[in-house]
């Protein structure tokens, strides 16, 4: 534990160098869960535990004395519930938000809640063997923090109404070969977009696919959502869109008018038989300490989809995306990375930026204009 406390240091001080530190206020009914966080997030140097709290009302006392920076938030609390006090923050003051949940059928749905209310991040806590797994998922809520501390909450909540391993950092390599002969035909007639997302991503997927007509390309997404939350984002999609969305299955056609998710949990690559795509769902290691990984849907559609595609990368922490953009960009795809000023995490994009991967730097509004020029 100690050399690991002093590992977990050491990435704080890099990571933040002479910043201030993060102020978090916790607030879950647990004590245990408060105790555990709380000494958590104490050993690291560039977060500090400002106060904790049994529920909402008493950390709005609290927050009247000192606003924290992030806030660590359960759901099913006595007095006010998670997402009531979610609301009434982010409508009086605006401030990144880390939901902290149990992950049982309702509370999946109710974190989906909690995302389109402006919730920033994603822990996901199970009911039994709490402690014990609080403490192995550090890093997780770490980095989950710091992820929080650095949006942008004003355009998380413009936008229409996920988890950080800790495993070494691999590439797409482990998953799909960047050597041999691409096999993606000279010109078709169905054409694939592919998406990558991940902190705020939620939100513009959203604000993405509810803008297209019913007759709109294929299209594949990978977001950065722990497992049995996608299905539910998915079907609540599916409500609000023209298109269909869902959980993507093992060899679901790619089609026009249908949009298929990465499940949570598995990587999610293009294929092609004859004329038409499909996906593969499988397991693998995480490739940039993410499964799904965006790289690897970008590299399997680089291969199999060409100049037929369009990749997209769009608002998240990290760079994953950023190297499977440009393979897109190298082998004749329309590559698209969101800008700045309408990201909420100006991480993957800008990493996107940096490598040329981008054709074409775009607005979230001006996306789904992007997704129809390749139709």
């Amino acid at each position: 534990m100690g050399a690991q406390a002093h590992s977990r240091r050491k990435r704080s001080n890099l990571m933040r160098k002479s910043r201030t530190p993060i102020k978090v206020l916790l607030i879950d009914d647990s004590a245990v869960v408060r105790q555990v966080l709380q000494s958590i997030l104490e050993q690291e140097s560039d977060i500090k535990v400002i106060a904790v709290a049994s529920d909402p009302v008493f950390a709005l006392d609290k927050m009247s004395r000192e606003w924290p920076d992030v806030i660590v938030l359960d759901i099913e609390m006595p007095r006010m519930d998670g997402i009531t006090f979610l609301r009434k923050i982010m409508s009086e003051h605006p401030t990144p938000v880390v939901i902290c949940s149990s992950l049982t059928e309702k509370g999946a749905e109710t974190t989906m809640q909690a995302l389109t209310a402006g919730a920033v991040e994603i822990i996901t806590k199970p009911k039994i063997g709490l402690k014990s797994f609080l403490q192995e998922s550090a890093d997780e809520l770490a980095n989950a923090i710091r992820a929080a501390s650095l949006a942008n909450v004003k355009n998380l909540l413009r936008a229409p109404s996920r988890p950080i391993p800790v495993e070494a950092k691999l590439s797409a390599d482990v998953i799909l070969s960047a050597t041999g002969r691409h096999q993606a035909m000279a010109k078709t007639t169905e054409r694939i977009v592919a998406i990558g997302a991940s902190t705020g991503g939620t939100q513009a997927l959203e604000s993405v696919l509810t803008a297209l007509p019913r007759v709109s390309p294929g299209i594949v997404a990978v977001l950065h959502m722990p497992e049995k939350f996608t299905a539910s984002f998915a079907e609540r999609l599916n409500t609000l869109c023209e298109i269909e969305v869902r959980e993507a299955k093992n060899n679901d056609r790619v089609i026009p008018g249908l949009a298929l998710l990465a499940p949570g949990g598995r990587h999610i690559l293009l294929k092609r038989s004859g004329a038409y795509y499909y996906v593969e769902v499988m397991d693998g290691a995480p490739v940039n300490r993410h499964r799904p990984s965006v790289d690897v849907l970008f590299r399997s559609v680089a291969r199999f989809a060409g100049k037929n595609a369009t990749g997209i990368l769009m608002t998240g922490m990290g760079d994953d995306g950023a190297r499977g953009l440009k393979e897109m960009l190298d082998v004749g795809a329309y590559t698209v990375a969101q800008d700045e000023a309408s990201c909420v995490v100006f991480g993957m994009p800008k990493e996107a930026i940096k490598l040329g991967a981008a054709k074409r730097i775009a607005a979230l509004s001006e996306i789904p204009s992007a997704i129809m020029r390749s139709n």
